[in-house]
């Protein structure tokens, strides 16, 4: 897993926290917000955003990665995640996998409390024997 700066992760973590500002989250009242970072250096920010219906609710992480990739953005190098949890957030198994899609297996994956406090996890720590396009090869 690629290391991050104590500085970048920093970083990335307080524009995650201004996303999650952003978000709208009339019906659990748990605001999420992410920053993704993508090998360019560029910064894509997502907050949860919920709908009566449950079904069609978007989680941060995908907000911010479906941002990326219609700037045309391919290549990412780090994910933050943080939410108003007392606990450290990870990304539900609907993000790891969209994120499975475009990210690297040793991506860094910054998952914050409420407070800032952290751990990192690779991507495929999270999400072991991923579902990717390999497996559509005949």
């Amino acid at each position: 897993m690629k290391q991050l700066h104590e500085f970048e992760i920093k970083k990335m973590l307080r524009l995650a926290d201004e996303a999650r500002e952003r978000a709208y989250a009339p019906y659990s009242g748990f605001r999420v917000g992410a920053c993704l970072k993508t090998e360019s250096g560029a910064y894509y920010l997502g907050c949860n955003i919920e709908n009566a219906a449950f079904t069609p609710t978007c989680c941060a992480e995908r907000t911010a990665l479906f941002k990326a990739v219609y700037e045309g953005e391919r290549d990412f190098e780090a994910i933050a995640i943080i939410s108003d949890s007392l606990n450290p957030t990870a990304p539900c198994g609907v993000c790891r996998q969209a994120l499975a899609e475009f990210c690297k297996p040793d991506m860094p994956v910054i998952c914050a409390d409420r407070d800032g406090v952290y751990v990192v996890r690779a991507l495929s720590e999270l999400l072991p024997m991923a579902f990717t396009s390999k497996d559509m090869e005949g």
